[in-house]
This record gives C-alpha cells, sequence and structure tokens, in this order.
C-alpha cells in the first residue's frame, strides 16, 4: 500500500481469513472457513492461514484438525493434501446445492492416538436415545470376546437388564450395578466404582412414586451383585489408575454429564479406548445425524485428563460411576 501525503493512512487490505470452530470437551477442532481475497491468490496465503489456523488449534490443546471440502474443489482438495490432510469421510447432499463434501482430517501430533497396550475397542452406535449404557457394555465385550455378535436385539436385552427404570423423563437408561449385572450374566468379570451409596440418579426424577420404584430396583441389584461377588467400591477411580486398569485388560464404561460436549443435561455413557501422555480416547456411542455426524466422529474421541475428570461427573451431587469390564480369565483386583 502506497500511502498518500497529507491523508490518514488506510488500513493493509485483507487478503484472506480463516474460521476455526472449538469444541469445548473434546480435542478435535473444525476449520470452518477459509478465504483468499482473488488478486492475492498464488501467493502462499491460503499456506499461511492454514499454518496459523493449526498454531491456534494447538495453542489450545487440541489435538486433530478437521474440515470439510467441495467435492468439485480441486484446487483446495490439492493443497490440504498437500499440507497433510488425509480424506476420511463423505457428506452427501452437504452444502446449498447438494454438493458432497469431503471430509479432512489432520493430527497435529503425529504420536497422538489410542494406545495400542490396550483392548482393541470397536465401535457400535446406539440406536435408541436411551440405549447408551447398553452400547458401551456391547463395545466392551466385543473387545474382549471378538466372537460376539453386536446388533440391536443384544442392545434391547442388555437395556432391559440393566435399567433404572425411570431417569428424567421417557425410558430408563442404564446404571452402573445392572451393567455389571448384565456383564456377570455373561461370563465376564465386572468391578464397579461409585462415589455415593444412595440411589444411583434417584434426583433425576421429581415423583416421590418414581423415587420408591428406583430404590426397590436398586436394593434387588445390590443384593444380585452381592450373590454374585462383583466387586463394589464407594469411592472416585481417579484417571490414573483407571488408565493403568485399561492397559492390564479391562474396559471402563464410564458415566458423564453430555452437558460439556452436547451442551444437553442428561447422564450419558461412554466407553474408553486408549490412553497416552495427553489424552483419554473414548468412543462415544451416539452420533449427531441431525448435525451431519457420522460414527467417525464419535469413535476415539481424544479428551484431555483434566476435562475427563470434569465431566466424569452428573447431577448436583456430582455422581462418579465406573464398571471396569475384564475377561474371565482376568485376574481380580480388590
Amino acid at each position: 500500500m502506497v500511502a498518500v501525503p497529507g491523508e490518514v493512512e488506510s488500513p493493509s487490505p485483507l487478503l484472506g481469513d480463516v474460521l476455526v470452530l472449538f469444541n469445548r470437551a473434546t480435542s478435535v477442532a473444525r476449520l470452518y472457513s477459509i478465504a483468499v481475497a482473488e488478486a492475492a491468490r498464488g501467493q502462499g496465503i491460503g499456506r499461511a492461514l492454514v499454518a496459523a489456523a493449526e498454531r491456534a488449534t494447538w495453542a489450545r490443546q487440541r489435538a486433530y484438525l478437521r474440515l470439510e471440502i467441495r467435492r468439485d474443489n480441486l484446487p483446495s482438495q490439492r493443497l490440504f493434501e498437500s499440507l497433510g490432510y488425509r480424506r476420511f469421510g463423505v457428506r452427501a447432499s452437504y452444502y446449498e446445492d447438494n454438493m458432497e463434501a469431503l471430509r479432512y482430517e489432520k493430527t497435529l501430533m503425529p504420536a497422538l492416538g489410542p494406545a495400542a497396550t490396550g483392548p482393541r475397542v470397536p465401535f457400535y452406535k446406539q440406536t435408541l436415545d436411551f440405549t447408551c449404557g447398553a452400547s458401551c457394555l456391547m463395545m466392551a465385550l466385543k473387545a474382549l470376546d471378538g466372537r460376539l455378535q453386536l446388533d440391536r436385539t443384544l442392545e434391547l436385552r442388555i437395556w432391559r437388564e440393566a435399567t433404572t427404570i425411570f431417569m428424567t423423563s421417557g425410558h430408563g437408561g442404564c446404571g452402573p450395578f445392572g451393567l455389571a449385572l448384565a456383564a456377570r450374566r455373561r461370563g465376564f468379570r465386572a468391578e464397579v466404582f461409585v462415589n455415593d451409596r444412595g440411589v444411583p440418579l434417584v434426583d433425576s426424577v421429581r415423583s416421590p412414586e418414581k423415587k420408591e420404584v428406583m430404590r426397590l430396583v436398586h436394593q434387588d441389584m445390590l443384593a444380585e451383585v452381592e450373590r454374585h461377588s462383583i466387586p463394589v467400591t464407594y469411592a472416585t477411580l481417579d484417571v490414573e489408575t483407571l488408565q493403568a486398569r485399561f492397559t492390564a485388560g479391562s474396559v471402563p464404561l464410564v458415566l458423564i454429564s453430555s452437558y460439556r460436549i452436547y451442551a444437553e443435561k442428561f447422564p450419558h455413557w461412554v466407553v474408553v479406548t486408549g490412553c497416552d501422555d495427553s489424552f483419554i480416547y473414548v468412543h462415544d456411542p451416539y452420533v449427531d445425524i441431525n448435525n451431519g455426524e457420522t460414527a467417525l466422529d464419535s469413535m476415539n474421541m481424544p479428551i484431555q485428563p483434566s476435562e475427563f475428570r470434569r465431566m466424569a461427573r452428573y447431577g448436583r451431587a456430582g455422581l462418579q460411576a465406573v464398571v471396569l469390564i475384564s475377561s474371565p480369565e482376568s485376574p481380580a483386583h480388590g
């Protein structure tokens, strides 16, 4: 820009911009848009903007950057592929003219990824709003016994066995003791860690009659847990011990508050799939199809340990619950 004597110097012309969106709970960021002024193209502005986006993403301790590119936008595809982005999916009719989008992702620290030292956990998408617990248990059982067939019949069967009858509104969800019992009935070991001796999730209903039903179901489950000699520890399972138990062969099911991910306050189960020095990875059985998500968005979600500690509690009482599932031949832990 050339300044004109006697006049106030105007700002430099905008050559391009990039916008990155951050999810407060997970370590995946989204490169929402990038644009370069037509007069500035061919000068490396696009590469500089991507580099700036990656620096901003890593500065916020996000490890993965994702974006969508139109199927017919070949220059952008070549640019991002040359910068190390890999294509991992497609979204049909993503743009207003029904053009599909190609999905790209880059790991900002190549060493990141679920630890190979623990069980390899497959993914199963819950088919109903209230079957997250059953779906997580199915993933854990499949990780320990590859012969198990995962289908909707098993999902509903486990839900019937493990449900707490009532929770918030609508159908009830699965509690930690019910999930442990469902695993034990199928020949697997289970351990329960809860930080409260009361009835789990009883505060999620208001009706005294429903509270009484939940109390009776809880007492019956506790009696069955005792008959099956399922270990129950009334304490918080810290992140370091959880990681150690996963590495030793157990698959943890963890109750979280969905608020930090979906901005909705309901209890939700996830299954731990790995850990490293930077993140805990989880499969979330819920796939937000209405917002264009696919199963890939819910697989091996990286979460910082500090964030994981915050989200692994539910309700005013801060209920914390973990169910460790292990194969029958695994040694018992006290």
